[in-house]
């Protein structure tokens, strides 16, 4: 969390969403506390801080409530407010408050100022400037303790400014800060610092006559209010405006190449190379064709305190051939042709004495010296910049290639691609990534009234992510809009190479197509480096080594020879190497470059071995990963399956597509069960429909266990065919699939359970129970909890949770684990001890967050709601089901998002919110509309959002008739559990209604169908009591079981019949 003081009191999570913390009291303590943070504040300090001399009777107790509530605030932020002997303790780091960090960055940039190193200084402290959001402590500054530190603050912000403007005229920015400085002078009128720094940028702005003005305004100011003269320091500065030596700079010989278009999305990667230019003396730039290195360095060289006194030169290498030719390359973009020494021959070649004329102009001053392009000539450019280095002590060189110039005193900056929108971006979202604002800025150029909105936005997004967010791609897309739209360029990048091919005619020839890109690297590459990148197109995902080994290596290629050649080809840029979870380096291409390599691959005749030997690597990987999932290496063979995810998903969609059954099988087999905990139901529906057409041709027991999975993951509980599902289940013991496919455990009694047929699902639940597989016996309780639930037996219910809780626990499956205890606190949570229920809802969930699993974090953060709004928290309810809905967003579960708003709907009607509950009612039927899902289900939870609202609004017979959609719904599919609660909420409709001993009826009904009633949901709880008041202990306990003797369907038929279902 974040604390902010530098303008109104306020604070920010982790991911920026502002923190409510309450009224002005509680933000006076919290900035009296972060002014101090990480150390402990008496609480003498705290009371005379907040009250002075005024404080409240009860000073002590007054301070302990307001701690208590600010502990709540920042309990759900993850911060501690400690209590000790020296007072109290805000759990936060310096940096995380923004006086502390402004203080820092202040001293920072005036250290910076003192060296002479006025770039630094001027973005230094212009961050620090910005972080301020007006005065500070603004809102509470009614406080006793406010005014000193604010003043403090407010003084250490003037400073941090003058000093911003003098890094600013050194450097020549002069007209980007004279607005600034005239309203600074305006409010600080006697401020003789101030009115120098105005006077020199008015001067620097050819402004003499104003900046003559201006000192003779300071002087009668300074002799009218404080009867002095002006200090000897600005009686200086006017003489020097006087001679005329502070007129306009002259501009600098600029050697850099003219800068035609804006330049976009590399921020960070400016401020990082001014930072390593300034503390090394060679700095080099290394990444693929392409990536923009070229642009890059340039606007680094542009922005260099050595260009404003053009001390910069620029020399391109891409068109020198000859290493010979590099010292004339170096003489050319010096400038150096007057000296007398031209001769016969190739213009670029230079007598010996080149060089020393070379040294002699570098070495007049602080100097760079970009080399750009070096990797086809990387041995002589190494020796030459060494050589260099070493003659000219304040030279500095900013170097561009594929790979590494490898000398001593070398610092690489690796340069991948812009940043990339993941997942389905907003317009906003989008906006933000880099590659993106390259594309649009690109686009606008070509096309002036293109705009990124929502009809564009998934294609812009789509084409950078193809493209890598490489900008040279990116600006071929680009120039393709002259003749296409957005759309139609993103159809056609399968085919990338002759899509784009309109680059700018001025370019050199290799930048001009994305083929001339890329085979400029490629020609640089050695036969084995070739063979070795060709077939690593085959690989979607990127790899570790021991993949590359196992599918590539061949007589021809030697497996102790592939990690050499793999750090080679990341050495010219052809592979990147990134840090693997296992620590083991993961090797991936560019997705151009792999276009390219996988053309080269067909060419060889080499296609179909690589991409078997692909295929059995991942099934084979797959395959041994599987059973980790169900013990307490779940997390390492989950970490394994993420990495390879896009690997194993291109091998199974490849052997769907040539057929290979057996393939299939195996690498289907293998990743089901990660599917399933990760959540991924749509990518499960979709690959089990798709094998399960291969028919006959499938191992039996394969065909049946899967057979038998497609129908739970797409069956509505209590609605489907028992005879079929009968079949299904009779199909996997049969062929012994149950024992081959341990989710069977709990897939076949689940199956049976949700088409009804309660024997089949105790015959089930029995062959799970006495399994071998204590992960069969756990899932086979968890299976039991259920129909004993649905039997009525809440305490035997009980106990099979806690027996698959314990069997979870002890095999370390978190997977089983968190959905047991979501169970066991939903037990708990109706007996009303909320603290209880809450704790374990908080345990499920980090389990789910640490698997990673989509649907689990989104119910798990989703019921963790809603027990804070039954235990009366409705503040917490609301930032966990808003965490919930983010979640389910950015993941891009519809359903699931969709099914968030039926809990955001019950949080604003327990807060009254009645008008925005029906505004998420009507959005809510919008996108159910939208979303896969069965009919019945949105015209249930539509039933009960309208049964919530109607009786917030204090309307009991709208809520009976939204009520009555779901009893009957419910009662349809035989969801006992569910039938049960909105039974209850019946018997509080007919209470409203002003019909007592009815109402008492339905909670008889509710008990005997859950086997108790629900003592968490404060409505129920009140409405017990005020029934029992009404008709006393024995009368209401006579009404409440007035209906013990009726069988469960005679009782339905009642319940049916008086909801009018």
């Amino acid at each position: 969390m974040r604390v902010t003081l530098l303008g109104p009191v306020g604070a920010e999570a982790g991911d920026g969403t502002p923190v409510d913390i309450g009224g002005a009291r509680l933000r006076m303590l919290l900035a009296r506390l972060a002014l101090d943070p990480g150390r402990a504040v008496p609480a003498t300090a705290l009371v005379d801080g907040l009250w002075g001399a005024e404080p409240p009777a009860d000073a002590a107790n007054a301070l302990q409530s307001l701690v208590s509530r600010l502990r709540k605030v920042l309990r759900a932020e993850d911060v501690a407010l400690d209590s000790g002997p020296g007072g109290y303790r805000l759990d936060v780091a310096r940096e995380d408050v923004d006086v502390c960090r402004f203080e820092r960055l202040a001293a920072e940039g005036r250290a910076e100022l003192t060296a002479g190193r006025d770039a630094g200084a001027a973005a230094i402290l212009a961050e620090a400037l910005g972080l301020w959001r007006g005065q500070a402590l603004s809102d509470v500054l009614d406080a006793p303790f406010a005014q000193a530190p604010a003043t403090r603050l407010e003084d250490l912000r003037l400073e941090a400014a003058e000093d911003r403007f003098e890094a600013e005229i050194r450097l020549g920015g002069h007209d980007r800060v004279l607005a600034d400085l005239k309203e600074a002078a305006a409010r600080h009128p006697l401020r003789e610092r101030l009115a120098g720094l105005w006077i020199r940028a008015l001067c620097a702005a050819d402004r003499q006559s104003d900046a003559l003005a201006v000192y003779e305004e300071v002087r009668a100011a300074l002799a009218d209010q404080l009867g002095v003269d002006p200090s000897a320091e600005l009686q200086e500065i006017h003489l020097a405006a006087l001679r005329g030596e502070l007129g306009p700079p002259p501009a600098p010989a600029d050697h850099l190449p003219v800068r035609l278009t804006s330049f976009v999305g590399r921020d960070d990667e400016l401020k990082l190379i001014a930072e390593l230019l300034a503390g090394a003396r060679l700095v080099t730039l290394v990444g693929p064709g392409g990536a923009g290195k070229t642009r890059l360095a340039t606007e680094v060289a542009t922005r260099h305190p050595a260009h404003a006194r053009g001390r910069v030169w620029f020399v391109p290498l891409a068109g020198v051939r000859d290493p010979g030719d590099l010292p004339g390359a170096v003489f050319a973009a010096l400038e150096l042709w007057d000296l007398g020494l031209s001769h016969a021959g190739d213009p670029m070649r230079r007598p010996a004495d080149a060089l020393a004329r070379v040294v002699e102009t570098l070495g007049a001053g602080e100097a760079v010296l970009v080399l750009d392009n070096c990797e086809h000539l990387v041995d002589a450019a190494a020796e030459l910049t060494n050589t260099l280095l070493r003659r000219v002590p304040t030279l500095r060189v900013l170097a561009t290639s594929r790979e590494a110039l490898a000398i001593d005193g070398e610092t690489l900056c690796p340069l991948g691609p812009l940043s990339v929108p993941e997942g389905t971006p907003t317009v906003s979202q989008a906006a933000e990534a880099g590659a993106i604002r390259l594309f649009v800025d690109r686009a606008v150029a070509v096309r002036p009234d293109f705009r990124l909105d929502e009809s564009t936005v998934d294609d812009v997004a789509q084409i950078c992510r193809r493209l890598d967010g490489m900008p040279l791609a990116l600006e071929l897309a680009a120039a393709r809009l002259r003749s296409m739209t957005v759309a139609q360029i993103s159809q056609r990048l399968d085919d990338r190479f002759r899509l784009l091919t309109s680059g700018s005619r001025t370019a050199l020839p290799r930048q001009r197509t994305l083929r001339a890109v890329v085979e400029w690297s490629w020609d640089l590459l050695d036969d084995a480096e070739r063979v070795l990148a060709r077939r690593l197109s085959v690989f979607g995902g990127g790899a570790e080594v021991e993949a590359v080994e196992s599918v590539c290596a061949d007589d021809d290629l030697p497996v102790e020879d592939i990690l050499y050649v793999l750090g080679s080809l990341v050495e010219k840029s052809i592979v990147d190497a990134t840090a693997g979870e296992h620590g083991e380096p993961r090797y991936r291409m560019l997705e151009t470059i792999r276009a390219y390599a996988a053309e080269r691959l067909d060419e060889a005749g080499e296609r179909e071995r690589l991409r078997k030997a692909y295929h059995r690597y991942y099934a084979q990987l797959a395959e041994r990963l599987e059973p980790m999932l169900r013990t307490a290496d779940q997390l390492v063979a989950i970490s394994r399956y993420d990495v390879e995810h896009g690997n194993i998903v291109t091998a199974l969609r490849q052997a769907i597509d040539a057929d290979d059954v057996d393939m299939a099988m195996h690498l289907f087999g293998g990743t089901f069960w990660y599917w399933l905990i990760k959540g991924d139901s749509e990518r499960v529906e979709s690959f089990v429909a798709e094998v399960l057409t291969f028919g006959d041709r499938l191992e039996d027991d394969f065909a049946a266990a899967f057979r038998a999975m497609r129908e739970i993951t797409t069956m509505v509980p209590g609605v489907g065919d028992p005879v079929a599902v009968r079949s299904l289940i009779d199909d996997c013991v049969r062929t012994d699939a149950y024992h081959r496919f341990a989710g069977l455990a709990i897939g076949l009694p689940m199956l049976a359970f949700f088409s009804q047929d309660k024997k089949l699902a105790h015959r089930e639940v029995e062959r799970a129970l006495s399994s071998e597989d204590p992960w069969a016996r756990a899932a086979g309780s968890w299976a039991h909890s259920f129909v004993l639930t649905d039997d009525g037996d809440p305490d035997g219910a009980e106990q099979a949770r806690d027996r698959a809780y314990e069997g979870f626990l002890a095999l370390g499956d978190r997977w089983g684990t968190a959905m047991a205890l979501g169970m066991k606190a939903s037990d708990i949570s109706m007996s009303g001890d909320h603290e209880a229920a809450l704790a374990l809802y908080r345990r499920g969930l980090a389990l789910a967050l640490e698997l990673g699993s989509q649907d689990d974090v989104i119910q798990q953060r989703w019921r963790l709601a809603t027990e804070y709004a039954r235990a009366g928290d409705l503040d917490t309810a609301t930032r966990e089901m808003f965490e919930a809905e983010r979640y389910a967003t950015e993941k891009g579960n519809a359903q699931l998002a969709v099914m968030v708003l039926v809990g955001k709907a019950d949080l604003l009607c327990r807060a009254g919110r009645v008008d925005e509950a029906r505004e998420v009612a009507i959005r809510f039927r919008e996108k159910m509309a939208l979303v896969a899902a069965p009919g019945m289900f949105g015209e249930e939870f539509g039933g009960y959002i309208d049964t919530e609202i109607a009786l917030a609004a204090g309307d009991p017979d709208a809520a009976a008739r939204g009520a009555a959609v779901v009893v009957k719904s419910t009662a349809e599919r035989g969801d006992i559990a569910d039938l049960g609660r909105i039974v209850e909420v019946c018997g509080l409709i007919r209470f409203r209604q002003g019909h007592p001993e009815t109402a008492v009826r339905l909670l008889g009904a509710a008990k005997l169908l859950r086997g108790r009633l629900d003592l968490g949901e404060p409505g129920i709880r009140d409405l017990i009591g005020e029934l029992r008041e009404r008709f006393g202990e024995e009368r209401y306990e006579a009404l409440l079981v007035q209906d013990a003797g009726l069988s469960r369907a005679d009782l339905m038929s009642w319940i049916l019949r008086e909801v009018g279902a």
